[in-house]
């Protein structure tokens, strides 16, 4: 299944939804890469990706969150900081166990859960920083 970004998940704003691209593109890519027997050497590129993808994307979410006083912040930040312990457990055993089955299953899992936020609550801080 490919990741893409679908009119149920843009935003309308032009850095959220570029970075939710960035994050599709290379969870696709790992996911291509394991189709085809080379998932092993793609790993750490893609953990790393996804490390620095993290604290750049919630980062610049944050800010605009204060910058327009968005009243779901702390809501917002508390995902996000949960959402980066998820992710690192993920990423650490895609590390070791490389990508099994399980590892992958579970990248999958923190990537539905992502899109989730996406759907409802990324849309939401975007409305709201549009009627600014």
């Amino acid at each position: 299944m490919k990741y893409e970004l679908t009119q149920d998940l843009v935003t309308g704003n032009a850095l959220i939804d570029s970075e939710h691209r960035q994050l599709f593109a290379a969870v696709n890519s790992l996911m291509d890469a394991c189709a085809q027997g080379k998932g092993r050497g793609q790993i750490q590129q893609t953990v790393q990706f996804l490390s620095d993808y993290v604290v750049k994307h919630f980062g610049d979410e944050e800010r605009l969150q204060v910058q327009s006083s968005y009243p779901g912040y702390s809501g917002h930040k508390q995902f996000h900081d949960g959402y980066r312990r998820q992710l690192a457990d993920v990423m650490q055993e895609l590390m070791q166990a490389g990508p099994t089955v399980k590892a992958l299953g579970d990248l999958n899992r923190v990537v539905a859960v992502l899109i989730s936020h996406i759907r409802t609550e990324d849309r939401r801080l975007a409305q709201h920083v549009q009627k600014k």
